[in-house]
């Protein structure tokens, strides 16, 4: 765990004698588009601490601002059980998001912590992002921006998003939103979830099939999948498997794609490109922003102002209910 920063504690005036009335604002940017999420905390009654950082927190950060709050208003920072244990007070986690895979829900379970998220509020926001960046990369607009701004004049053909299979990994509401929104510009799409929703799939004419078969036949891969585990969901044998001109975008959490088995990947198969906005280590600082065949966005899936005040809001709406219970 990294060294301790010094911080800046926001204190409310209004103080319950009744309770502890404490709270840890993980995500830095909370607040930022709009003051209302803020306000709400302070019409309740609460005090807060923010994360000043512009980054992710770490764990010894997160013990050290929450160490005697009752409430985190959380992001992807770590909150497993060894960070948990050392936050005595706290008594709900409320996400602001729909993943809850960076925190662990079986220590909260049994020592009383509620975990609340925001699951309808990323959605489309993310979806969209798919979009844009799957037109990116079929056009090569990133690319042929960065050239221009380098006094390169030159040109790139590229293809058609209607005439693209599109394998959406990960059909959960924001894979099916973005399936959706393929099918939207006469794409063919295909599925892979683990659990598939087959009903759904035939309604909105999605083909699900297994997920090697996704990755032969697919011209575009999103992926949208939670992070569950240390193992990577696509490694060397998925790439090998993939087109080698195909558009790879990956929304979902680092960790979720090797970056060095994606760097190689790239660096053998010019023809082929990737869109990534999560990464392991955040911020991002590897190899990948030296490849020209690769947009990378500093994780800004929900970073829509509409869809993220909405989600600030309702996570600390959803705060307000754990106490109120």
């Amino acid at each position: 765990m990294g060294n301790i920063i010094p911080y800046k504690m926001v204190v409310m005036n209004v103080y319950s004698k009744k309770m502890n009335n404490k709270i840890l604002i993980s995500p830095s940017s909370f607040g930022l588009i709009d003051d209302k999420p803020l306000k709400l905390l302070k019409e309740n009654g609460f005090k807060y601490v923010i994360n000043e950082f512009g980054r992710k927190l770490t764990e010894s950060e997160v013990i050290y601002l929450g160490s005697d709050c009752v409430g985190i208003i959380a992001g992807v920072e770590n909150l497993n059980a060894e960070v948990l244990k050392k936050l005595p007070d706290l008594k709900c986690i409320s996400r602001v998001g729909a993943g809850i895979d960076n925190i662990d829900i079986e220590y909260a379970k049994n020592n009383n912590i509620k975990i609340e998220n925001t699951p309808f509020g990323p959605t489309k926001a993310v979806s969209e992002l798919a979009i844009g960046m799957s037109l990116s990369l079929l056009r090569n607009i990133h690319e042929l921006n960065n050239k221009l701004k380098n006094s390169i004049w030159e040109k790139y053909i590229g293809n058609l998003l209607s005439e693209q299979k599109i394998g959406i990994v990960g059909v959960g509401r924001i894979g099916k939103y973005t399936s959706q929104l393929f099918k939207k510009f006469g794409c063919e799409v295909l599925g892979y979830d683990i659990n598939p929703d087959r009903e759904w799939g035939d309604n909105n004419s999605v083909s699900f099939v297994d997920l090697n078969e996704l990755l032969v036949q697919s011209d575009v891969i999103c992926i949208h999948l939670p992070y569950v585990d240390q193992s990577y969901f696509i490694d060397n044998n998925e790439f090998n498997l993939m087109k080698k001109n195909v558009k790879l975008i990956n929304l979902s959490r680092g960790g979720v794609v090797n970056e060095k088995s994606l760097y190689e990947f790239l660096s053998k198969n010019t023809e082929a490109s990737a869109a990534i906005d999560v990464f392991e280590e955040e911020p991002y600082r590897g190899k990948l922003i030296h490849l020209e065949n690769i947009l990378i966005t500093p994780h800004i899936g929900s970073y829509a102002k509409e869809s993220k005040l909405k989600m600030e809001i309702e996570s600390v709406n959803n705060l307000l209910k754990c106490f109120k219970k």
